[in-house]
């Protein structure tokens, strides 16, 4: 899976767990999806791959099937933070990082207390070192572009997509399209 990036990895990042982040929105994605679950559950390999022992990979799943919003509390998410802030993260490891928080703010924070005390995130895109600008200006807008898509899909109808211009061009963008 990550093949540049790896010397981002330091002896200090392995030091400490490697925490899989697993999550799906709702149940039936759970249920429907189950290649997408398995592949999450998957990068606890790939962090063994990487040089974490398998004692050192947390999965944390216990959001499976919980949307963030109306405000819901999403407790694995809650008790990733917490790790992050008590040091005990090396990396956290996702299919797609910038999709780890509902919103850009959440987001935004998460990438900052993961600058602070130096942990990488780490998806099929890449390992990236929040201490490098470059590293945090992608992820901020890939954070910002998955919030921006989310709620496009969310308030989207058919007719929406139909009275689009014809000129519109289709951008891929992880695995959903953009017209832009």
């Amino acid at each position: 899976m990550i093949v540049n990036g790896t010397s981002k990895i330091t002896v200090s990042h392995r030091s400490r767990m490697a925490a899989v982040y697993l999550r799906q929105s709702t149940l039936i994605q759970v249920r429907d999806n189950t290649e997408s679950t398995m592949r999450q559950y998957a990068l606890g390999d790939e962090a063994v791959r990487l040089g974490w022992d398998r004692q050192d990979v947390l999965v944390i799943d216990a959001d499976l099937g919980l949307s963030g919003k109306f405000g819901q509390v999403r407790e694995g998410f809650r008790d990733l933070v917490a790790k992050v802030c008590l040091g005990e993260i090396g990396a956290i490891f996702g299919l797609e990082v910038s999709r780890l928080a509902r919103s850009s703010a959440d987001f935004a924070r998460l990438l900052e207390l993961a600058r602070l005390t130096d942990v990488l995130l780490i998806d099929d895109d890449g390992v990236y070192d929040l201490a490098n600008f470059n590293d945090r200006l992608l992820l901020g807008l890939k954070g910002s572009m998955s919030e921006a898509l989310c709620r496009r899909r969310h308030n989207a109808s058919y007719a929406d997509v139909r009275t689009m211009p014809t000129t519109a061009v289709k951008v891929l963008v992880g695995d959903l399209w953009l017209l832009a």
